[in-house]
Formats: structure tokens, sequence, C-alpha cells
């Protein structure tokens, strides 16, 4: 590796481990068993790489908040209108009892250590009830909400509805997207790496939408990088949240840093060109 300037290198090796930044120059080696870099590999691009993945992690992750955000108000305004305020404590309206009893034991445990006011206020009036849906729901993660969702028994008609205002045809994408959003949010959380992250989690892909989201279905190895999953971000943000800036953000960070190879992150070559990201 050679650097443009040497002298400013022990200031980025201080404050950003070795092993977190290996992660962003494994691709300029042109041997990976030997671990030679290729001719015109820099110290300074393996650090720009580090503050677009920085800026990238934070956009998509707004976009992650605003789904979860969504996907929780749903659940509570639909599911407490047609089952009453403690739905969620109701084995009749999920699919896999076991799922539902690990559910339920999560859900207790998170709402037993929340130092929320509201439910601190609420076991002080009512110490033997749990809290409505309204309440409880808002101190779970996306990862129980996602879950959540998932099991709930498929005939539910407020199931497909919550898909439906997502923009989407079946509950069974919505599941799926959700489930995969909520790896995506992890490895966030964790301020890994996402530029060129595999995405292990599989999910399925609509055939077909109310608006087209790409000309074409991502077989499962292209399902393997951020693009596809990214437009489907963009998707949902446009059902839930008409007038979001986040494809503008994305068009800026790409234009701050021209040199970012996005192809390493499955997008396209014709990328621009497809509908949601038109």
């Amino acid at each position: 590796m050679q650097f443009k300037d040497v002298n400013n290198a022990p200031h980025f090796l201080s404050t950003i481990s070795y092993y977190r930044l290996k992660g962003y120059w494994w691709e300029m080696q042109d041997d990976k068993v030997n671990h030679h870099f290729a001719n015109h590999s820099y110290f300074e691009d393996v650090i720009d790489l580090y503050n677009f993945d920085r800026h990238f992690r934070l956009i998509v992750f707004n976009a992650i908040e605003r789904i979860e955000v969504a996907l929780r108000t749903k659940l509570i305004y639909h599911l407490s209108l047609s089952y009453g305020a403690n739905w969620y404590l109701n084995p009749a309206l999920f699919q896999n009892p076991t799922r539902f009893l690990a559910f339920l034991g999560k859900i207790n445990l998170d709402v037993s250590n929340s130092s929320e006011e509201f439910i601190v206020k609420h076991f002080d009036n009512h110490p033997d009830e749990m809290p409505e849906s309204w309440k409880s729901l808002e101190v779970i993660t996306l990862g129980i909400l996602s879950k959540l969702y998932s099991n709930l028994k498929h005939q539910l008609p407020e199931k497909n509805k919550i898909a439906n205002e997502f923009g989407l045809n079946n509950q069974k994408y919505l599941s799926s997207w959700l489930l995969t959003i909520t790896v995506v949010r992890n490895i966030i959380a964790h301020h890994s790496r996402l530029w060129n992250r595999v995405i292990i989690n599989k999910y399925d892909w609509p055939p077909t939408s109310p608006q087209p989201i790409l000309s074409y279905i991502p077989n499962n190895h292209q399902r393997r990088k951020i693009f596809p999953i990214l437009s489907a971000l963009i998707y949902m943000n446009n059902q839930i949240s008409p007038g979001n800036h986040l494809k503008h953000e994305l068009f800026n960070l790409f234009a701050q840093f021209p040199n970012i190879q996005l192809s390493r992150m499955g997008f396209p070559a014709n990328w621009q060109s497809e509908p949601i990201w038109k």
C-alpha cells in the first residue's frame, strides 16, 4: 500500500482499528492469498471509502427509522381497532405458538426493563396488567416488531392491509423485507461496514408491485449485495413518506465520493435508469 502523505496515517490508525479498515482495503489486493496490493493502492483511498460508508450508513439508518416508526404505528392502529388494546397478548392471532411464546417472553423483559415514563406510570397504576399495545410496542426493537408482524396469521385482513400501505400486494413480501432490513439495521447499529457487505439473510422479491421498483427480479446472487434492498427501502419510504429526500441524499453522497465503486454494492451498470432511481 502506498501513502500520499504517510505522516497522516498514525492519526487515523490511532482512532480507527486496523481490522475495521481492513474490510475497506480487501478489494485493493490483486493477490488475496499473499495480501499483495495492486498498483496505485493508496491509504488515503481507504480512508475516503471508510468515510463514504459512514455517511452511507447514516442515510440508510434514517430510511429504516421511518419504516420502523410506520410499522409500529400501523400495527397498533389496525390491530387495536379490530382486536382490542391488548391484541399482542392474544395467541389466537398468531400462527406459530412457539414463536408467540418467545415473543411474549422478550416483550415482557423489554417492558419490565423500560424506564420510559409512560411504562413506569402504567405499572404504578396497574401493577398486575400488561400495558396496552400503544405503550408496549413503543419499547420493543425492530427485530421483535418484524417477527411479530411475520407471525401474525396470514388470513388476518389487517396483515395484508399493512403490506398494502407499504406498497406491496402481499404480506409475505413485507415480512421478508422487514427481516432483511432488520439485519441491515443491526449492521449499522454496530457501526460495521455496509459497503460491499454480503447480505446473508435471504428475502423474497415481488413479481409485481403497484409502482415499479426495478426492471428485473434480482436473483439470489444479486440479493447478496445492498442494491436491491436499498431500492426496496426507497420504494417503501416513498409510500409512507411522500416527498422524502432519501434518493436526493444518496445522489449527493455519490457525487461527493465519485471514485467509490458502486458496483461493489451490487449497483448494475445502468442503475440510474431503473424505475425507482429515476
